[in-house]
Parts: structure tokens; C-alpha cells; sequence
């Protein structure tokens, strides 16, 4: 059991190899630059112009009430910066205090120029089921909110949405007593005009993709905020005849312990976009990307610890890496860090009281890399607080701030991913120090 207040670093997962792509690390701490904190974008999508990557999703800092709808831009899908709130908390109204705002998704509209929002909208004991829209100028620019309203009059709760190939768009919503839409919306995309399709079975969190000429739905069941084996349904129009629900991952794996939030195409590459959610502590969810395989009409999810993504290629899964471990003696430990026994670690052991007052170091020599490139490297760590910490890492030089997230189960590492550029050789050092004064806080 760790002490609140000290983070414990269990060691490193280098990969090596082909050292030339960033990996993605589902299910760990993913730090973005201009906020120095763990993503906030829970339940939702990314939008791709001109070769720029728009993440939009929720702010779950401070518990499940709106926050704001949070943007972030990233050239890779690994590295994210935060640009802004495209809507922000107000004095009242549905963007008010104790208001949820979940699922936000975003597309684009031709004949108005306008990018447009949709959202699910609802009051604290979810007793509203409406929908909200608002309209903006830029992709992550601050968008005009325009209300909400039950959809067609009927109830809406998770929902999305999906832009065909002719430029008309859906929502695509969860009507708790009749089942899951497909509604049509307007030529102007800020409302509903007609159902094209309804399933009487009761599916959540939709998301649809499109790969020649087949349509493949996406969603989970409802179990509340545990996961489940989440299910597709395929059709060559989108107004049927739709195939049963079947899962798209293996059977009793939850999907990998995640829920579905949107469906992204890479070049030749579908990922899927999950969320893994704490319920206890909203803000600690974290995202698992897996690659996700479309052939004819059949889905299936691949499970990956890390796993590289490109425009050009197939995915492929990380290259074979090396653990250096926290309590190596060829490691440097520093100003009141010390060696700890940890359970879940392997070797059962850990450095821990980085940072703090004295200022605690480890400090790891001798990282070997066969090529001068940007790489990702995952910390793993223990955090035993209910909030997350931070640390100031430094890799041959160059410093950079990392996250780390409440570690909940309390006794196996959980990753942080470190994003550096590392040169050939064995000369490489990478120091974990603390940040502002604090434990790793």
C-alpha cells in the first residue's frame, strides 16, 4: 500500500527496433502539453483537416457536472496539445453549474461553412433525455450554443453522429423506451427532420462507420457505467435490413474493459476509440485505441499494450523493448528517494519519495536505443493518492512534465506515456524529478 504522498516508479518499458514511430499505450496516463495534465476528452471524437488531428470530448476534472467541452490537436495521434473550450461553464441554463454535458461529437457542414456540435443533455438525475447544438466558425474555435430539445420528441441520452458520403447526416441517438435511431438531421445539421431506422434492442454510446459501401454500428449494452461485450450491427443502407448485434471483441472481454465513443479512419487503418471509465473518479478515465478490422461485413478488435498507427501502412504492433527497472544499482537515487517493496512490481520492488521538499531523484543511466529518434517510452508507476501528480522528467537534457493518474487497483503499475527523443547508443539518461515543490505533485 503506498502513502499519499509519494509516487513509487516501478521502472520503464522501452521499446526499441523500429524506434521511428510513437506508439499508442491504451489504458494509461496521456499528458498534453499546454495543460501538463492527463487528456481531458472523455466520451469523445476526433476530426481530421488537413492533417491535423481535432480530439473534442468531455472535462472531467472535477466529477461528472459540465465543465467544458475540451479540443486538443495532435500531427500523430500520440503527442496531444490543448487549444482551448469550445464550450465553457456558464451562470446558468444547460451549460450551467450541476447540467451534464456528455458525448459531444462534431461535423462538418458544406453548404453553411459551419462546423457543428451535437451533445447529449440532460440534469443531474439524467431526467431531461434532449439533445443540445451549437455551431462554430473553426474546428476548435469557440462554438455558439443553440439549445436543446428531445429529438422528433422522443428521448435521447449516449448518442453521435455519422456524415455519409453524399454530405446528409444522422444522429445517432439511444431513445431509452423504444430502442436505437438513426434520425436524419436537417440540410443545415442543427436538427431532425425524419427516423431512418429503429432497433428495439436498447444499444448506447453509437458510433457508425462506413467502409465500402457497408455501414457498421457500433455501441455497448447497458450496464451503467460497468463494461460490457459491446456489439455491431452491419447494412448496406441505412435503412436496412440491418444484421443481428454481435461482438466485435472476444467474448467475456468487455471489449477490453472499455465502452465505445467513436470510430476513427487512418489511412488504411479503423481504430477504435473507448473509454474506460472510473466512476469514482471521473477524471482519471482513461482511452483505449485499439486497431479494429472491417472485411466484408465482419468486425473484429485486436488487443494491443502499445501499438504503432500510420497514414501510409498497416498498423503494426510496438517493436520487442527492454524493462529497465527503478531499483537497478546502475541507477542514481538521490536527495531522499529510496527503494520500497511493492507487490505488484516486477522484482517486488520500487523507488519512491521523488520529489518533495528534499527534492528526490532517480535517476535512469545507460537507456540504450539503436537510432537517433523521438520514441515512446511508458513510465510505470504507483500513485496511491485520489488525485493525480506529476513529475518533471528529463531525457538528455530536455525537460518536459508527465501525469500521472490515480493508480486504482492499488497494487499493479499503471503506465504513463513518455514521448522523447532518445540517440543511438547506450548513453541516454532519463531523470524523474518532482515538479513545482511537490511529491510528484
Amino acid at each position: 500500500m503506498l502513502l499519499k504522498n509519494y509516487l513509487a516508479a516501478a521502472g520503464l518499458a522501452l521499446m526499441q527496433g523500429s524506434l521511428a514511430s510513437l506508439q499508442i499505450v491504451p489504458g494509461g496516463s496521456w499528458t498534453s502539453a499546454g495543460t501538463n495534465q492527463h487528456v481531458q476528452a472523455h466520451g469523445g471524437g476526433i476530426v481530421e483537416v488537413d492533417s491535423v488531428y481535432y480530439w473534442i470530448g468531455e472535462n472531467k476534472l472535477n466529477g461528472s457536472a459540465f465543465q467544458s467541452v475540451n479540443c486538443y490537436s495532435s500531427t500523430n495521434l500520440v503527442e496531444w496539445t490543448f487549444v482551448g473550450e469550445l464550450l465553457s461553464l456558464q451562470s446558468s441554463g444547460d451549460l450551467g453549474p450541476s447540467r451534464i454535458v456528455e458525448r459531444p461529437k462534431v461535423i462538418y457542414n458544406d453548404a453553411t461553412s459551419k462546423w457543428v456540435m451535437w451533445m447529449h443533455i440532460d440534469s443531474s438525475s439524467y431526467g431531461e433525455a434532449k439533445t443540445g447544438v451549437a455551431t462554430g466558425s473553426s474546428i476548435c474555435g469557440k462554438y455558439n450554443y443553440l439549445g436543446s430539445f428531445q429529438p422528433l420528441g422522443f428521448q435521447s441520452r449516449d448518442m453521435g453522429l455519422f456524415k455519409d458520403d453524399d454530405g446528409s447526416a444522422y444522429l445517432l441517438s439511444e431513445d431509452r423506451p423504444n430502442g436505437l435511431r438513426i434520425d436524419r438531421l436537417t440540410d443545415d445539421y442543427t436538427n431532425v427532420t425524419s427516423n431512418t431506422y429503429l432497433w428495439s434492442e436498447h444499444i448506447e454510446a453509437p458510433a457508425m462507420y462506413k467502409k465500402n459501401g457497408v455501414y457498421f454500428m457500433f455501441g455497448s449494452q447497458l450496464t451503467g457505467w460497468s463494461t460490457n461485450d459491446n456489439k455491431y450491427s452491419t447494412a448496406t443502407s441505412l435503412s436496412g435490413p440491418w444484421s443481428s448485434w454481435a461482438n466485435f471483441a472476444p467474448t467475456g472481454t468487455n471489449t477490453y474493459n472499455s465502452q465505445t465513443t467513436f470510430i476513427l479512419g487512418v489511412g488504411p487503418n479503423v481504430m477504435y476509440m473507448g473509454d474506460r471509465w472510473l466512476s469514482s473518479n471521473l477524471m482519471a478515465s482513461t482511452y483505449i485505441w485499439l486497431p479494429l478490422t472491417l472485411s466484408g461485413r465482419s468486425a473484429s478488435l485486436t488487443n494491443e499494450d502499445s501499438w504503432v498507427i500510420s497514414t501510409k501502412q498497416s498498423w503494426t504492433p510496438s517493436p520487442a523493448g527492454t524493462t529497465p527497472e527503478a531499483e537497478s544499482s546502475s541507477n542514481t537515487l538521490s536527495n531522499g528517494a529510496v527503494t520500497l517493496t511493492c507487490s505488484g512490481c516486477s522484482g517486488g520492488k520500487s523507488v519512491g519519495y521523488i520529489g518533495g521538499s528534499s527534492s528526490g531523484t532517480l535517476q535512469f543511466k545507460g537507456i540504450s536505443s539503436n537510432a537517433t529518434t523521438k520514441t515512446t517510452v511508458q513510465v510505470r508507476y504507483e500513485n496511491g493518492d485520489s488525485s493525480q501528480r506529476y513529475a518533471t522528467v528529463t531525457v538528455n537534457g530536455k525537460s518536459q512534465v508527465l501525469a500521472f493518474i490515480p493508480s486504482t487497483n492499488g497494487n499493479t503499475p499503471f503506465s504513463s506515456s513518455l514521448n522523447v527523443e532518445l540517440n543511438a547508443g547506450a548513453s541516454n539518461v532519463i531523470t524523474i524529478g518532482g515538479y513545482q515543490g511537490g511529491w510528484d505533485e
